[in-house]
């Protein structure tokens, strides 16, 4: 397989496939502008580092664990095609099953900017089809160079409309979680998790101090992470996303978790997720396609 890869999609200077010592098959890409992995299964953007940051933007836990049908703890994983737990069928996977399956490379290339094009595809199976009883094609482009750029496309090829939830689910590096902020969600609505679900409005920027996890519905705004510790902000900037997800775990649901990097790793992340998700859920109409796109960006200041 690695070297079936390598020989048709792999770039000399930019692209090549490994296998993890998991037995998983990683996509290393390391270019001039910015170098990134992304493991096949799932589809499952782990790491990526423009040249311009000392340290990554993305980030994985050190504790994360690569294993067959398990998902990665860190990175950009993909939630689809529901988010959150299933609405009727509680043994279905929350989050969706896209980010512990196969998926395949269908394409990569060079872009003219000198970035790295990579460009992914579902595999179904019975497994998958028992889930997700719908003809659809789902399609993950990541552009990996100064900036990072994702692309989730969902293609109805079936005769009947469905419905998806879904989100990138990027955890992203950080200084420190009580020094950093969010802007741009100043003034919407969200639904607060924590403690139960109750319908909240933002006043002014985001900031942290326990437990954060809130669904900002009906907004496509761009938001940004500002990071006095590191001295940068991170843009998250998106298209055909009507919810933005913002999560930290904190100290005792982080050692709950245990894979988030023991003691403090959970102070070093947070995840600011491009989502279609409870009153954002897409209908995809029959012969017709979403896409969900976002662009990341670091900036030192």
């Amino acid at each position: 397989m690695i070297t079936a890869l390598n020989t048709q999609f792999g770039i000399k200077g930019h692209l090549d496939f490994i296998e993890d010592a998991s037995g998983l098959v990683i996509a290393k890409i390391d270019n001039v502008q910015g170098s990134a992995s992304l493991c096949l299964q799932g589809a499952h953007l782990m790491t990526w580092q423009p040249r311009s940051q000392k340290i990554p933007v993305v980030w994985l836990s050190k504790d994360a664990k690569l294993a067959s049908e398990k998902s990665i703890r860190g990175g950009a994983p993909v939630c689809w095609p529901w988010f959150g737990a299933h609405p009727t069928e509680s043994t279905f996977p929350g989050h969706g099953y896209a980010r512990t399956v196969a998926w395949r490379v269908i394409e990569s290339g060079i872009e003219p900017c000198g970035a790295t094009r990579l460009s992914l595809r579902l595999v179904e199976s019975n497994k998958t089809r028992e889930q997700w009883p719908h003809e659809c094609n789902v399609d993950l482009t990541v552009i990996v160079g100064e900036t990072l750029r994702m692309e989730l496309n969902t293609e109805n090829t079936g005769d009947n409309d469905f419905v998806i939830g879904e989100a990138l689910h990027t955890y992203f590096q950080i200084g420190d979680i009580g020094a950093v902020s969010v802007n741009g969600l100043e003034g919407c609505e969200y639904w607060d998790k924590v403690g139960g679900s109750s319908l909240k409005r933002q006043q002014g920027a985001i900031g942290f101090s326990g437990e954060t996890d809130r669904v900002y519905i009906n907004t496509a705004a761009e938001c940004v992470i500002h990071d006095e510790k590191l001295k940068r902000r991170i843009h998250v900037a998106k298209s055909g996303s009507f919810s933005t997800v913002v999560w930290t775990p904190w100290v005792e649901k982080a050692n709950k978790m245990g894979d988030l990097g023991q003691p403090d790793g959970w102070r070093e992340m947070l995840c600011v997720e491009s989502a279609n998700a409870l009153d954002n859920q897409v209908k995809v109409a029959a012969g017709t396609r979403h896409t969900l796109i976002v662009e990341y960006r670091a900036v030192s200041f």
